[in-house]
């Protein structure tokens, strides 16, 4: 089976927490703080794998997780780092987020290896906040959350030529005439139900061809197998469109290559502007007799295209008429264009995203209390659950999380006033302002 398109959930891993710890040994009573620092959570790391050519295993599985950091330890241990996720794609894998369809990453080119997402940095030991003041704090700091976004994986083959046309024209007998690809051969329509590529060898440099699977009208809408595939030919340079010259279905040839061009164009303007050269294939079913005269369909598409600068070239890939002249034209239009591989730049940066992202919180005036606040949410009453609010060094550290975090600025927009109270939870306290 083949598969070039995937939906998937990735998540980082959390950074473990800090710990609270003192050092209690013998004749050392009052040691001093000495609770570790948390392990950093894995990363996801997305490679190119020459061995990997679908995106087949990410269709079953739709969930994939780093490892999260261990919490620290008593005297002073540190927590083992989370070991990263590593995904292995094809070359040509587009990884996109999946809500808006930005791309991410082009796992193409160059670009062999991109971390998307990063794990969660781990948190400070108590070791960390002590002071001459404050020798024995009974908090430490969380570990940073994970993250995690949903992305959709799209698989564009790299080949520097396509072959495009109505299915059933005999791109895949022309593919195995001049590569060493085997496609499936068959008289009927869909029977190339996978993109097939192959290498064609001529003196002066090859190049790569890929055999797209036939496309049908309204397949830019999502009509048939054709939008599935017309992803595809989005990194090719040069499309050789294949036409039944011998109108062997009743299709008009003419009228075939400006029907395939508005698919192209209604899915992607530029793709319609790629170069292109028109192969009538199938001239090796005509009587001699067709292939002359004013209604040679041979003729019929040169005075049709070539004054749109669209070579014409008539061929069998049967009999292998034609076809060497084709191909030197396609080396030719290759070698004027530029040689680096189509790329897709990155629109949509998940580390942009949740850096500084607000910790899920609410902060709302009373209705009992017209001078009370009450303010909260699962970080807010985890963080209490660590803090020694009794001490000057651990109010001020909570002090800290609210004003990072956003609360004493919603606060003030609520039009809080000094003497007002703060209720949150069990805690209240009178606000001043700083």
């Amino acid at each position: 089976m083949f598969a070039d398109r995937a939906r998937i959930v990735i998540r980082s891993g959390k950074g473990g927490d800090g710990h609270v710890s003192f050092r209690r040994e013998k004749y050392i009573p009052d040691g001093g703080p000495d609770g570790g620092d948390g392990g950093k959570g894995g990363d996801v790391i997305f490679v190119t794998d020459d061995g990997e050519t679908t995106l087949l295993n990410y269709r079953h599985r739709h969930k994939f997780s780093a490892e999260d950091g261990e919490p620290g330890g008593k005297r002073r241990c540190h927590g083992s780092n989370g070991n990263d996720l590593i995904l292995k794609v094809p070359a040509g894998t587009v990884i996109k987020e999946a809500v808006s369809g930005k791309v991410i990453a082009d796992m193409s080119g160059d670009n062999h290896r991109q971390v998307i997402l990063k794990g969660g940095r781990g948190g400070y030991g108590n070791m960390h906040f002590a002071t001459p003041t404050m020798q024995a704090p009974k908090y430490a700091q969380p570990g940073q959350d994970a993250q995690e976004v949903e992305v959709l994986l799209e698989l564009k083959m790299i080949a520097d030529v396509g072959l495009i046309g109505f299915p059933n024209v005999g791109k895949s007998t022309l593919l195995s005439r001049v590569t060493n690809a085997n496609p499936k051969i068959a008289n009927y329509h869909f029977t190339t139900l996978s993109p097939n590529l192959g290498v064609v060898d001529m003196d002066g440099g090859g190049f790569v061809l890929a055999d797209i699977p036939g496309l049908i009208e309204g397949a830019s809408e999502g009509a048939g197998l054709g939008y599935e595939f017309l992803r595809h030919i989005e990194r090719t340079k040069v499309m050789i469109h294949v036409v039944d010259a011998a109108s062997t279905e009743g299709r008009d040839p003419v009228d075939d290559v400006y029907k395939i061009n508005q698919e192209l164009k209604a899915y992607r303007q530029d793709l319609a502007d790629r170069r292109q050269v028109i192969a009538a294939n199938k001239l090796d079913t005509l009587p001699d007799s067709s292939l002359k005269g004013d209604e040679s369909p041979l003729k019929r598409l040169k005075e049709e295209f070539e004054p749109q600068g669209i070579p014409v070239f008539g061929i069998s890939a049967v009999s292998g008429q034609g076809i060497t002249e084709l191909l030197r034209c396609v080396q030719s239009l290759l070698h004027e264009l530029p040689q680096e591989t189509t790329v897709f730049e990155a629109e949509y940066d998940p580390q942009v995203h949740f850096t500084g992202k607000s910790l899920p919180f609410t902060v709302e005036k009373s209705s009992e209390k017209p001078d009370t606040y009450v303010v909260e949410g699962p970080r807010i009453e985890k963080m209490l659950g660590y803090t020694n609010l009794e001490s000057e060094k651990g109010f001020q550290f909570f002090q800290n999380f609210m004003r990072e975090n956003g609360i004493l600025k919603q606060l003030e927009d609520l039009g809080i006033q000094e003497g007002d109270t703060v209720r949150i939870y069990n805690l209240q306290f009178d606000y001043y302002k700083e």
